[in-house]
């Protein structure tokens, strides 16, 4: 007898897996020989005396074995000899083949065909019928044996449907695996024209403005400015790369840019002698991370514009204010009127107004009547407030 302890074993989950997935691994050549063994050890015994009964059925099996790879030429092999059979006067147990093979072309073929061979099969229940059926049980042992058919038919198209089915699950999971992706990288390219454009643009500025320094000590700072953009640039593209990992002392350092940090920019624009001025009303810790990550994003995108196509002199002037369920971004300058470039190429307009269309915003960006450029935006927090830019 089996230990008890072996029966745990086999009834425990991990065996139970490993015996799924061995069964998976199995061919499904090998599953259609052991059911052909099956049948014929089951069928064969009662019909060994009679060589040519055990021929027929042999013919009504072995055709099985292939009955996944051609479906429809297996079942026209175990009628042809289904056909034989009934021609020599036997009745043979492996008849029960035309039902494997009739459930094989409806979960394997076409409709036509299941058509077609249900129409075969009925009429060879009725040949079969009109010459075994016993006096009076005519109609009862043909509603019997069509109601067989009929359920292997429907067992074959249900296990048809559950495949295609299943493989349209697979489609579609993976469409959404490549929107996914899609989406992954139009984020990391919003990113890296925001973070490239800005970095250089500012060290751009400060470098065409050292040689005319009034000192070394300004030289000096506009210098170390330049390095300091930089090694930020750095940074924010490893991080937004998921480069950066969380070992790594920049990780806190340098956290994901928020309305906190606009000061900080608005000084950096300074810097590289854009004038900017910055207005901010209502609560920003109300607003959220994901939220103001973007409207950081919106004022550098606009605040880089300002700087690569307006001259010397120019002012900026930002106007954020917090609402409890929006947040409006206003960003103009007094420049010339102009015609960007970056609403030419449509990058930098673009990714300003998938931004805020990712929180259920709008945005427009344009020329003003007085002139200068002005960039407006207004998100809705109460849609997607925890919606990544």
């Amino acid at each position: 007898m089996t230990p008890p302890r072996v029966y745990a074993l086999l009834s425990a989950r991990p065996a139970t897996a490993v015996l799924h997935a061995g069964a998976r691994n199995i061919p499904s050549l090998a599953w259609d020989v052991l059911l052909v063994t099956a049948l014929g050890a089951a069928t064969l015994p009662a019909v060994a005396a009679e060589p040519a009964a055990v021929a027929v059925s042999s013919g009504l099996l072995l055709p099985l074995i292939w009955r996944r790879r051609t479906p429809w030429a297996v079942f026209c092999a175990v009628a042809a000899a289904a056909f034989a059979q009934w021609l020599l006067g036997y009745q043979l147990p492996a008849e029960i083949s035309l039902l494997v093979a009739l459930y094989t072309v409806a979960a394997y073929t076409t409709r036509q065909r299941l058509l077609i061979a249900c129409l075969i099969m009925e009429g060879g229940i009725l040949l079969a019928c009109q010459r075994w059926a016993t006096e009076g049980r005519w109609l009862p042992t043909a509603v019997a044996l069509s109601a067989l058919a009929a359920a292997a038919a429907s067992l074959g198209a249900n296990t048809r449907a559950l495949r295609e089915r299943a493989a349209q699950l697979q489609r579609e999971r993976d469409q959404q695996a490549r929107l996914a992706v899609a989406e992954e990288r139009s984020r990391i390219t919003r990113e890296m024209h925001d973070i490239v454009t800005h970095n250089l643009s500012v060290m751009v500025a400060l470098a065409d403005s050292a040689p005319y320094a009034q000192s070394a000590d300004t030289s000096s700072a506009a210098l170390r400015q330049i390095s300091e953009t930089g090694r930020q640039a750095l940074t924010d593209m490893r991080r937004s790369l998921h480069l950066l990992r969380t070992d790594e002392p920049d990780a806190q350092r340098h956290p994901l840019p928020g309305m906190a940090d606009l000061e900080s920019l608005a000084e950096q624009m300074r810097r590289a002698d854009l004038p900017t001025r910055l207005e901010i009303r209502g609560d920003p810790a109300r607003v959220p991370v994901a939220a103001q990550l973007t409207v950081y994003r919106l004022v550098q995108e606009a605040l880089t514009n300002t700087l690569k196509h307006t001259p010397r002199g120019t002012r900026a002037r930002i106007r954020i204010q917090c609402l409890t369920d929006t947040v409006t971004v206003d960003v103009t300058d007094d420049g010339p009127p102009r015609w960007d470039a970056d609403a030419a190429s449509g990058l930098g307009i673009r990714s300003m107004r998938e931004r805020a269309a990712a929180h259920g915003g709008t945005l427009r960006a344009g020329p003003l009547p007085s002139g200068g450029w002005q960039v407006a935006a207004r998100l809705d927090l109460g849609r997607e407030a925890d919606v990544v830019a």
